[in-house]
């Protein structure tokens, strides 16, 4: 793939017409070129041919960063170094937003480029119109070869690129052998955008091989796609009604698997639309709003102008909350248009009884007798030739009361679906899903399939350490050996570390973060003893604000003020977490104990159900980062009963026994 719009050696570049270069550029653009952009490349050209004059190396014009849908201005191989050039023509001063841009694109090299792993790499900001400033070559706290952005205003790119180059033979760090072009882009591209990239790259027209791995875990991704897609096609073609039940540990790529299908039949032609559906209300705003700006934000790029609210409408027709898909087939008897409906996170659909007394309640339906998943299925079933429904499944994520999990999808289909085909993962009978002994109903059933190529099993979430998921697992069944072992082999490229000192926290995520890297507070929403640290999770937070807005939004997650709890998290990352552990949810020598705060103390959670809805909690929150997390467990206050040190030093002495390092 041709991922720059323009490119050659440098030595080549300065010899070559400068109107050729703007042709090459100009053609390959996948918009049409508005004047301002072709000032924008000409001023560029006529920059570098001065700057670059005794360079050896390669350039870039253009250069693509698929999981962020953007390109980078110039892009440059000289020595040993890679150079990441933003141009901002005509501003006067190193904005904030530039500044994360242009470390983003070059952290996006560093992460996921293998050939630009043991690289230095620069990215540098050159706002045209700016002052001169001091020429500043400096390593980030991380010193992994990402150099700290440098500001310029373009007059001084050359004496840049020197200090460089005489700060890299100086380093430590780092390969020092001269970069050879081919080999570098011949590299694998391992990209692992969040949630929200990867909605925004497949909603315009990026293939999932562009924005995800091509390594095990990759082929996995492409594996199952492919697998649904078989099964979407011979529906079609057979005239029949068919689901998928798809599994996978936490981070997986379930919903990256259900937004690529959705995307990959949004086709009128064929007839063959699909909706992607999700119960989780703050993952369905996120991305509705996410993918609203970014339609805004590209129509403008090319010239082209869009409302907020017609490109809001547009979206919602791709993603929706389950519940309001619900209501509307409710009122409609029709066939919905999609034939194809993914269903996220379909364990967490709820069961009769929670659907009744909503429907008696909230929709004056007294009579209401379907679970949530039955109905669903009708709907689907409404269509006269065929129909498919994907169900993506977690495993131990069932948050709330009323929460079906996975079985009840089987006993709908058994009492009034059965003509319809059945493709299960071959994992679903594992213990963690909840489907248990209503798979042994369907034995006897014809079209059944179990399918291994339904299950996803290795977590991408954390582009660092596949194993977080597996950690928590066992830090939360208790297996403190094996976490133990499990913990030493991440450590060296997931940060995991431990503090009692809310404080110390925040200020280990603000050195961790680079760029727009975004980090923020999780806690449990039974935990309402975190008060005296300013933490009160009956204030609930907008969702689109604390995961879109930026470091200066003091709604943002960037500010620490406002927190997220697993109902506002889940389905959703953070590149760094700091989980704040309460005293709802405790160790002891005899496992874990439970507890509701009411009135002015602590109760005894008696229920299993609830039990596990809050150890499904914790495990929610300590699965949420990419890059690396702090657990803050605080030291409690002996003149408060409602937080006796005791209630939490067990939990500190068992996470430190375990290997956390401590701050």
């Amino acid at each position: 793939m041709k991922r720059a719009y323009y490119s050659d050696s440098v030595a080549n570049f300065l010899t070559e017409n400068r109107n050729t270069i703007l042709g090459h550029l100009v053609s390959n653009s996948e918009f049409a070129v508005e004047n301002t952009q072709r000032d924008a490349w000409t001023y560029q050209i006529k920059l570098l041919k001065e700057w670059l004059v005794g360079l050896g190396g390669t350039i870039y014009f253009e250069y693509s960063i698929p999981r962020m849908g953007k390109r980078v201005d110039v892009l440059l191989l000289i020595g040993n170094a890679i150079f990441v050039v933003e141009f901002k023509v005509g501003d006067t001063q190193h904005w904030s937003g530039a500044m994360n841009q242009v470390t983003d694109y070059a952290l996006d090299l560093k992460n996921f480029h293998d050939a630009s792993h043991d690289r230095f790499v620069v990215p540098i900001l050159i706002a045209t119109e700016a002052k001169a400033s001091p020429v500043r070559i400096e390593p980030t706290p991380h010193r992994d070869g990402l150099l700290a952005t440098v500001r310029s205003n373009g007059n001084n790119l050359g004496t840049i690129i020197r200090e460089v180059q005489e700060f890299v033979e100086s380093a430590a760090a780092g390969d020092r052998t001269q970069i050879e072009s081919s080999s570098w882009e011949n590299g694998k591209y391992l990209p692992t955008p969040t949630i929200i990239e990867a909605a925004m790259a497949l909603y315009n027209g990026h293939s999932v091989a562009e924005i995800s791995r091509s390594d095990a875990s990759g082929a996995e991704l492409h594996r199952t796609t492919d697998t649904i897609s078989t099964v979407i096609e011979n529906a079609r073609a057979g005239h029949y009604k068919a689901i998928c039940f798809v599994t996978g540990v936490p981070g997986a790529g379930k919903t990256l698997i259900g937004l690529n299908i959705a995307t990959r039949h949004l086709d009128d032609q064929n007839n063959t639309y699909s909706v992607f559906l999700s119960g989780n209300g703050p993952l369905v705003q996120i991305l509705q709003e996410a993918l609203a700006r970014d339609k805004v934000a590209r129509k403008k790029a090319a010239g082209r102008r869009v409302t907020k609210s017609a490109a809001r409408s547009e979206v919602k027709t791709f993603i929706q909350n389950v519940h309001h898909y619900r209501d509307e087939y409710l009122k409609d008897s029709r066939a919905p248009a999609d034939h194809v409906a993914l269903f996220d996170e379909a364990q967490r659909a709820w069961d009769l009884q929670q659907t009744s007394k909503f429907m008696r309640q909230k929709k004056n339906q007294p009579n209401f007798n379907q679970s949530e998943p039955e109905f669903l299925i009708s709907c689907i079933d409404r269509h006269k030739d065929w129909g498919v429904i994907v169900c993506l499944v977690g495993g131990g994520q069932e948050i709330n009361t009323g929460e079906a999990g996975i079985a009840e999808w089987i006993e709908a289909l058994n009492r009034s679906f059965p003509d319809w085909h059945i493709h299960i993962s071959d994992r679903l009978t594992d213990s963690e899903y909840g489907a248990g002994e209503v798979l042994s109903s369907i034995e006897s059933r014809e079209n059944v399939h179990y399918d291994s190529g339904l299950h996803l099993s290795v977590s991408m979430r954390s582009f660092r350490a596949e194993n977080v998921s597996r950690l928590v697992k066992e830090i939360l069944d208790l297996d403190a050996d094996s976490a133990s072992q499990t913990l030493r082999s991440i450590r060296e490229n997931y940060s995991i570390v431990l503090t009692r000192d809310l404080a110390k926290a925040k200020a280990w995520l603000r050195q961790q973060s680079r760029g727009s890297e975004r980090y923020g507070i999780v806690v449990s929403s039974q935990a309402n003893r975190l008060k005296p640290l300013a933490i009160d999770v009956r204030l609930q937070p907008n969702p689109i604000h604390w995961f879109l807005a930026g470091r200066e939004d003091v709604r943002s997650s960037y500010y620490l003020e406002d927190v997220a709890t697993e109902f506002d998290i889940q389905g959703l990352e953070l590149d760094w977490a700091c989980v704040t552990w309460d005293a709802d949810f405790r160790h002891a020598d005899d496992g874990w104990v439970y507890r509701s705060f009411r009135g002015n103390k602590w109760q005894k959670i008696n229920k299993a159900e609830r039990q596990s809805y809050l150890k499904n909690a914790y495990r929610v929150l300590l699965t949420r980062a990419r890059q690396g997390m702090v657990v803050v467990v605080p030291e409690g206050d002996t003149q408060d009963p409602t937080r006796d040190p005791a209630f939490y030093d067990s939990t500190y002495d068992y996470l430190r026994s375990i290997g956390f390092c401590e701050i």
